[in-house]
């Protein structure tokens, strides 16, 4: 990806507790993003939500499970993204739970990797 250029940025949205067979839902995709060559993917958690069930989730000290919601962001070229929805889709489907997935055009104002550590 080059600095000053146009990109889609795809975010998931859905549940921390999300699994796809034995792995968590956000760490599949997350994997599959870096195995794909994206050049980079965010995970974040919420501490409140609801989602089409209606459900309130939240974050409270005397809670058992933390089903939170999760926030995967995703930014690359737009062709790259859209040929990655399209490998992870059927996962989506796939899901037991709802999730929702937007994509937007962003502009990427810099980018820069690092260097690698030992």
């Amino acid at each position: 990806m080059e600095n000053s250029s146009k990109a889609l940025r795809l975010r998931i949205y859905i549940s921390s507790t999300d699994n796809l067979k034995h792995s968590l839902l956000f760490e599949t995709i997350v994997y599959q993003a870096k195995r794909y060559g994206l050049a980079g993917a965010t995970v974040c958690k919420g501490i409140m939500g609801f989602g089409a069930s209606s459900v309130i989730h939240s974050y409270k000290f005397w809670e058992i499970t933390e089903k939170l919601p999760v926030t995967i962001e995703i930014v690359d070229e737009e062709e790259k993204i859209r040929k990655f929805y399209e490998i992870i889709q059927p996962y989506l489907q796939d899901m037991r739970y709802g999730c929702m997935v937007t994509a937007e055009p962003v502009e990427v104002w810099f980018y820069k990797s690092g260097k690698k550590r030992n």
